[in-house]
């Protein structure tokens, strides 16, 4: 198989709902990553064999080709638009990799985009016609009307059966905020859209302020907060993919070393990540507590201290920029957010980097990347 490798990655700020990206299109988002991924790696646009882009929340339709079409892309390239929820963009990812190590592609664009600002008003259709169409916020995760979790609940009963206290949480909180405040964006790193060139979320957070925050699921011991809740938010992330061997220089080469998808509990979906990170590494041949950088999703501070503790992962490993909860959470971009920080991190500092997420339902997907000279494994799916 061919290996593969990031040529390049960027993304947008992440914006909290309402903000600066309140009136732009998902599309729109995207697009304005195309041009720049191309330049910076030198590449012309009819060289794109495909575009593909997680999304959650556009309400059908193909962003990835509204994108593609928006950036110039020539119209003979084909896009496609995919929906694992908060796995999505990483998925995205993981396929355009696919793509690439089977030989069926060799310049893939991919990532993620979403808009929670402009996502359209959801409902169902009604039985009758006397009937009023019927609202919505969230789609069905599950088969099982009677049993399908809230998210916010279902991350409550995982802080209570692991043992994660709410004052463990706001701590995680707290840090996130505090290294995302103390590490600016890479250089290159954020493509400036609507003047906005850094995350506006995060800020300084203190025990007093988190404790009078009133628990929004579970109960006083181990309940969730806004403040342990990612926020919901507006972005777009974008790699561009292609062999190993091309578009690179030397130590500079981001290599894919593998990615996979697991399912799980969908009662429990932030546990996905554990099982696939542990079959991914075992894949691999490696120790995930070994992987000097790890870029974990943060869309509850329970889940992500559920990961760590039963992963056995460097908490100062995790995240060391800052993660979703100093950020915010934009479903389908999530995962790619984490993968073009994983590259720029990368970049700086040389080694390996874990990406995982989990998605509603009891998904998650996996993705190791390497900037040292792998040559035993190939690219692995």
């Amino acid at each position: 198989m061919i290996g593969v490798a990031l040529l390049g990655a960027k993304r947008t700020a992440v914006v909290p709902r309402s903000g600066a990206f309140r009136h732009m299109e998902p599309f729109a988002l995207a697009a304005a990553l195309i041009g720049p991924l191309l330049a910076e790696a030198g590449l012309a646009p009819d060289a794109v064999d495909e575009v593909i882009l997680g999304n959650a929340l556009s309400g059908g339709g193909n962003v990835a080709r509204v994108a593609a079409l928006a950036a110039g892309l020539p119209q003979h390239i084909p896009a496609l638009t995919l929906d694992t929820q908060c796995c999505s963009g990483l998925d995205a990812i993981r396929m355009g990799a696919a793509r690439i190590a089977a030989g069926e592609a060799r310049y893939v664009l991919a990532g993620g985009v979403e808009s929670f600002s402009r996502a359209p008003l959801r409902a169902h259709r009604p039985r009758r016609k006397e009937d009023a169409p019927l609202f919505y916020r969230q789609p069905a995760f599950t088969p099982w009307p009677e049993r399908e979790p809230d998210l916010a609940v279902a991350a409550a009963a995982l802080a209570r059966a692991e043992g994660i206290t709410r004052q463990a949480q706001e701590a995680f909180a707290m840090e996130s905020h505090r290294r995302a405040l103390a590490a600016a964006p890479p250089e290159g790193e954020i493509v400036p859209v609507n003047g906005i060139v850094m995350d506006p979320f995060a800020r300084a957070l203190s025990p007093a302020l988190l404790a009078r925050l009133p628990v929004i699921a579970g109960d006083a011991a181990d309940g969730i907060t806004a403040a342990t809740t990612a926020v919901e938010a507006d972005a777009a992330a974008l790699v561009l993919l292609g062999p190993c061997g091309e578009g690179q220089h030397g130590e500079g080469r981001v290599q894919v070393l593998g990615a996979l998808a697991r399912g799980g509990d969908p009662l429990m979906p932030a546990l996905a990540p554990v099982a696939a990170v542990e079959a991914l590494c075992a894949r691999l041949g490696l120790d995930a507590r070994q992987i000097e950088h790890v870029e974990l999703m943060e869309a509850y501070a329970a889940q992500a201290l559920a990961g760590i503790g039963r992963l056995g992962l460097d908490p100062a490993r995790v995240n060391a920029q800052g993660g979703a909860l100093a950020r915010g959470h934009p479903i389908g971009a999530s995962g790619a957010v984490l993968a073009v920080r994983a590259f720029h991190r990368l970049r700086a500092a040389g080694g390996r980097a874990l990406v995982a997420i989990a998605g509603a339902g009891g998904i998650a997907s996996a993705m190791v990347v390497s900037r040292q000279d792998e040559t035993l494994r190939p690219w692995q799916d």
